[in-house]
C-alpha cells in the first residue's frame, strides 16, 4: 500500500505545493450550532447527540489542492464540520463531500485517479488506461457526474459523508449509518457562464454572506444498513429500503475569523470520534489520519 507520505507527495505533484491541505486547499470557515433530535439520542450515547445545542465550526471548500483555483471550476465540493463536545469533552468530526459516491476502494487506487484525472493532453489516454484497470469505479463515477456542476451556493446542495459508522446506544444496542447532509435551501446548480460571470470567488462571497445575513441551515440525515449492506466497503451501495432518520439541525450564523491564522492548523478527521460513534474497517477512512498527518507536516 501507498504510504501516507507519498500519497501526499503525489497529490502535491497534481495540484502544487501550497502550504495548504493537500486537497480542499480553498474554503471558508463558519460557525454556529447543531442540535440533535430525539431520535439520535435514542439511536446513540455520543455526548453531542443528546439534544442541546452544541457549538461547531463548518468548512466548505473546493476540492482542488490548489488555494488559488476559481470557484466556477467544475469539482466536488466539501463540507467539514467540527462538533465541540458539552463541557469541554473534546471534539468530533464529519467530513463531507457533494460527489455520493466514492468511486474506489483502496488508497493507492485513490491516487492513481488523481494522477489520472491530471489536466492536459494526457488525460486523454491517463484516465481511460485507469477504468480499463479499475472498471469497478465507472459506475461511481457516473453517479457524481452531477455533483461536478457549479452550485449556485455551497448553501444549495447536499453533502454525504461516505464512510459508515457504528452507533452504540445507551443500553449498547449497535447499528450502522451513513451520514448526509440536505440543505434548508432549495437544490441549485448554476450553468459554467453563470459561474464565471458571478468571478474567481463567488462561492466564498456568497456563503460569508448568507451566514452573515439570515444564516444557513442544513439537516443531519441518517441512513440505517439494512441486513447484507456493508459497511466497510467506500463503494458499497446499500439497499433502498433502509430506514431513514432525521438526527439533528445545522444553523450557521457567522464566519469563524479566530483560526488557521497565525500558525494555527485546523485538522477536520473523520476518525475523531467520542463514545457512542465507532468506525469501520473502511480502507479509506483509516487511511485518512495518517494521510492528514503528513500534510500538516508540510502546511506548517
Amino acid at each position: 500500500m501507498i504510504s501516507p507520505a507519498e500519497a501526499v507527495d503525489r497529490i502535491n505533484a497534481r495540484f502544487g505545493r501550497h502550504h495548504a491541505r493537500a486537497l480542499h486547499a480553498k474554503g471558508t470557515l463558519c460557525r454556529g450550532t447543531f442540535t440533535a433530535t430525539p431520535a439520535a439520542a435514542r439511536l446513540t450515547r455520543a455526548a453531542h447527540m443528546q439534544g442541546e445545542p452544541v457549538d461547531v465550526t463548518v468548512r466548505f471548500s473546493n476540492g482542488a489542492g490548489d488555494p488559488d483555483v476559481a470557484d466556477y471550476e467544475q469539482d466536488v465540493r466539501g463540507m467539514a464540520t467540527k462538533f465541540y463536545l458539552p463541557g469541554g469533552a473534546g471534539k468530533t468530526d464529519i467530513s463531507a463531500q457533494t460527489a455520493p459516491r466514492f468511486p474506489v476502494r483502496t488508497p493507492d487506487a485513490f491516487v492513481e485517479l488523481v494522477d489520472a484525472a491530471r489536466p492536459g493532453l494526457g488525460r486523454a489516454w491517463r484516465l481511460p488506461l485507469f477504468l480499463a484497470r479499475h472498471r469497478e469505479a465507472v459506475p461511481a463515477l457516473r453517479a457524481n457526474a452531477p455533483a461536478l456542476r457549479s452550485p449556485a451556493s455551497y448553501a444549495t446542495v447536499p453533502y454525504y459523508p461516505i464512510h459508515a459508522f457504528r452507533w452504540v446506544d445507551a443500553r449498547g444496542g449497535e447499528r450502522w449509518v451513513r451520514y448526509r447532509w440536505a440543505p434548508e435551501a432549495e437544490e441549485e446548480h448554476i450553468s459554467g457562464s453563470d459561474a464565471k460571470e458571478r468571478g474567481r470567488d463567488y462561492l466564498q462571497e456568497d456563503i460569508a454572506a448568507r451566514v452573515q445575513g439570515d444564516g444557513v441551515r442544513f439537516t443531519l440525515e441518517l441512513t440505517i444498513a439494512a441486513d447484507g449492506d456493508d459497511p466497510h466497503d467506500p463503494m458499497s451501495v446499500w439497499s433502498d429500503d433502509c430506514e431513514q432518520v432525521t438526527a439533528g439541525t445545522l444553523e450557521l450564523t457567522a464566519l469563524e475569523t479566530g483560526r488557521e491564522s497565525d500558525g494555527d492548523v485546523l485538522v477536520f478527521d473523520p476518525n475523531r470520534l467520542t463514545d457512542g460513534i465507532e468506525p469501520s474497517n473502511d480502507p479509506i477512512l483509516g487511511f485518512r489520519s495518517p494521510a492528514y498527518s503528513a500534510s500538516v507536516e508540510r502546511r506548517t
